[in-house]
């Protein structure tokens, strides 16, 4: 099975956030990962659309019940009608997760994939956290990324 990838992160973001994620979903699919996300809008699509670019697989774990919700670039829309709690099945469904921005609910993705043993990678706002690995751009990010998941 592919090695997969989750990209978690701001719901609206402004362009330069979305350029860090549209790159990492590019470097992504790229490197033959699969993408998982929350599959809707700001980081998440910005990630699915740089992977659909490369011809990448990106998955969409959605917090309703309708496809309707997500973005354009998901090619696996997955149904939970959980909220905000499949963000624990954002990142139980790859093998690291990468923060960018956001707030409490990528907050809680982060908690949830540090106490599951899921390393995670982020570039802003949380690289203060004890146990993630600080990414200054979506190059070391994926860099960092890429070399947790081999090993």
């Amino acid at each position: 099975m592919k090695k997969r990838i989750a990209i978690i992160g701001a719901g609206t973001c402004g362009p330069e956030t979305e350029a860090v994620a549209e790159r990492l979903g590019t470097l992504i699919a790229r490197s033959g990962f699969d993408l998982v996300c929350g599959g809707r809008f700001g980081v998440q699509r910005a990630a699915c659309k740089g992977a659909k670019a490369e011809g990448g697989l990106t998955i969409g774990i959605l917090p309703g019940l309708d496809f309707a919700q997500a973005n354009e670039f998901v090619d696996v829309p997955v149904l939970t009608g959980l909220g905000h709690m499949r963000n624990f099945l954002v990142v139980k469904n790859a093998d690291v997760a990468v923060a960018i921005e956001g707030g409490a609910g990528t907050l809680s993705e982060i908690g949830l994939a540090l106490k599951s043993g899921i390393p995670v990678v982020a570039v802003g706002r949380w690289t203060g956290i004890e146990g993630v690995h600080a990414a200054s751009d979506a190059d070391q990010a994926f860099a960092l990324a890429s070399s947790l998941v081999t090993r």
